[in-house]
């Protein structure tokens, strides 16, 4: 029998769309079982009662502030940003955007913990793995299905909360207020992400999804409540700021210890939401010399505009995506590194 001197032509649409289309692919069957999960309902309300309960609280307190300074500018964006007086949880103001910030980092843990070792306790992913499909597309559709789950929650507590200043404090948002709350949300996203990230990379190096649950949970209890009570204990143990010190020196103490707390991505992220959600802060960090701190005492209270305000926060953004990056791309080596056995 000789062979066919004209075989016939293969699809060579078909075979170049499988392998790049894989990850939209994994991406839309996770989003799809996400947003009908009990998970995503569950995470839906935790976030959207620590956010209204707040606002909820302090909703006299705003509406008086509204009413004594009626025709100012960012009274909306207060919704966000003034919680009941003299009530405080683990050092944490009680605002909506202190509380989003306390629990958003919540969903991208529990999108994240069993993304792969879910897979693999259930026998999965030696098939996941064995379709057409680029190797790759299994971790860069399960995170960015996550991520879109995660964003649709994040903007839909964030309108139900503009919903509730509306309608029950009758205050109306210029147009200023709503791309300061636009920029306040992107920036959330991204911090969740880091979180997402962190998850994703825990649920490849552990192998039980109980296992990676537990250490994500535990990490984001100690660092979101307990992480700067700790640092700070630390550096007042053993890095005292020394108040017989000339000024410049007590000055470059506090900018270490400003430095220091940095590290924490809450730290980070709280610093930007004040200054997105604030017009009125005019700096983010510590003066690095004493004309500066004479001058920012010195300095008029004024309103920053949004371009003003973003410049204020892109090192913290910065510092926000190669965190997440990091994460990210070592979860990623991990995964296609790893031995997949059926």
């Amino acid at each position: 029998m000789t062979a066919n001197p004209f075989p016939a032509p293969r699809d060579a649409s078909m075979e170049a769309s499988a392998p790049g289309s894989g990850w939209s692919v994994v991406a839309a069957k996770e989003f799809a079982d996400q947003i009908l999960s009990l998970r995503f309902v569950i995470l839906f309300v935790v976030l959207g009662v620590a956010a209204a309960l707040p606002l909820f609280l302090a909703s006299e307190t705003i509406r008086s502030l509204a009413e004594q300074v009626s025709g100012a500018q960012a009274v909306f964006i207060a919704l966000f940003i003034i919680g009941p007086p003299d009530l405080a949880i683990f050092g944490l103001d009680f605002t909506v955007a202190a509380f989003v910030g306390l629990t958003a980092p919540l969903l991208g843990i529990a999108f994240a913990f069993d993304a792969v070792n879910g897979e693999r306790s259930q026998g999965t992913l030696p098939r996941l793995v064995a379709q057409p499909i680029h190797r790759d597309a299994v971790i860069n559709g399960k995170f960015g299905a996550a991520l879109v789950t995660i964003a649709l929650v994040l903007i839909s507590v964030i309108l139900i909360i503009c919903g509730m200043g509306l309608l029950r404090l009758g205050i109306v948002p210029t147009g200023s207020e709503i791309l300061r709350l636009l920029v306040w949300t992107a920036v959330t996203i991204l911090y969740v992400a880091l979180w997402l990230a962190f998850g994703t990379l825990l649920s490849v190096l552990f192998r039980r999804a109980a296992t990676a649950a537990l250490v994500g949970f535990g990490v984001w209890l100690l660092v979101a409540l307990f992480g700067r009570f700790l640092l700070n204990l630390g550096l007042a143990l053993f890095f005292p700021i020394d108040s017989s010190l000339p000024a410049a020196e007590q000055l470059g103490q506090y900018q270490v210890h400003a430095f220091l707390n940095r590290l924490l991505p809450p730290t980070l992220y709280n610093e930007a939401s004040t200054v997105i959600l604030n017009p009125s802060v005019t700096q983010a960090s510590v003066p690095s010399t004493l004309g500066e701190l004479d001058q920012a005492a010195q300095q008029i209270p004024t309103l920053l505009s949004l371009d003003q305000s973003l410049l204020l926060i892109w090192p913290h953004v910065v510092v926000l995506v190669a965190l997440t990056v990091l994460c990210f791309a070592y979860a990623y080596i991990r995964f296609m590194r790893e031995e997949v056995r059926a």
